[in-house]
């Protein structure tokens, strides 16, 4: 602190280590009022270079995260989809497999077994329209030809590569040897049962694989919800701003600017002293 010498008013050094301090209270008094209107405790890379800096690179680690998760989810919703379709190709294979077995008898005449032909064509014509129509933005979900890798997290290797075929077939009529079932006689009914019963165990099969991808999907979503928070709980310590504290410092600055004022009012008063030598 200065001391001025009150004889002397072209310079009032009083005043100037007023001003000063005032100066100075003005800016931490604004940078606090700016920590209340953002919440932010570092706002600038002035304000703190290394956390500014490593609260940047959480902020892009927690996007990623963030998108991560949303890209979980759509691959999820592939295999919900997909799911959905097997469930109904099952039944309709249950069915097949119903009537394959009632033309497996002899107490049926060739009329009869025509009627049972007819509804098993009908089936399989159904199970191949069935496949045709499952797909997902345009991609054919069921046609042996889905390959698809997932980004499930922030690095390059977090990735889940799932594929839907069968020997590098499908799962229509064809591709599951149903596409010329005949049960126009005993031996040819049984014939047709066997295959019907192969179908169902490879559709099953890819189902328990599917369930497979899921769980994997469903496990990645709990570990990114958690990394997203631990990441979210890491920054918040770093950039925000603690209210309680800067309320608190806000009020001291407060009362300290206004002293200040004073201060100064004074300091710049004073030299009027040097009128009582005339």
């Amino acid at each position: 602190m200065s001391f001025g010498d009150l004889n002397r008013i072209n310079t009032n050094l009083q005043s100037l280590d007023a001003q000063f301090s005032l100066n100075q209270i003005n800016k931490r008094l604004g940078e606090t009022q700016l920590r209340l209107a953002t919440g932010f405790r570092i706002n600038r890379a002035e304000d703190d270079a290394a956390g500014f800096s490593i609260s940047a690179k959480l902020s892009s680690r927690i996007a990623g995260l963030e998108q991560a998760l949303q890209n979980t989810g759509d691959a999820k919703s592939v295999l919900d989809i997909a799911e959905a379709s097997f469930d109904s190709i099952l039944d309709i294979l249950t069915t097949m497999k119903t009537k394959a077995t009632q033309a497996a008898n002899d107490t049926y005449g060739t009329d009869e077994r025509q009627f049972i032909q007819e509804q098993i064509t009908a089936l399989a014509n159904e199970l191949t329209a069935l496949v045709e129509q499952t797909e997902f933005q345009g991609n054919a979900l069921l046609d042996g030809n889905y390959n698809a890798t997932f980004q499930v997290g922030e690095r390059i290797a977090d990735t889940i590569n799932v594929t839907i075929a069968q020997g590098g077939n499908g799962f229509d009529a064809e591709d599951l040897g149903l596409d010329s079932l005949t049960v126009d006689s005993f031996a040819n009914a049984q014939t047709s049962m066997t295959a019907i019963d192969d179908a169902i165990t490879t559709v099953a099969s890819m189902v328990n694989q599917l369930g497979i991808f899921q769980t994997q999907l469903s496990i990645r979503e709990e570990i990114l919800t958690q990394s997203i928070n631990s990441n979210n709980a890491a920054r918040s310590r770093i950039r925000d701003a603690d209210f309680a504290r800067e309320q608190s410092d806000a009020i001291k600055l407060q009362i300290l600017q206004q002293t200040a004022i004073a201060a100064l009012s004074q300091a710049n008063a004073a030299p009027s002293a040097v009128l009582g030598f005339i």
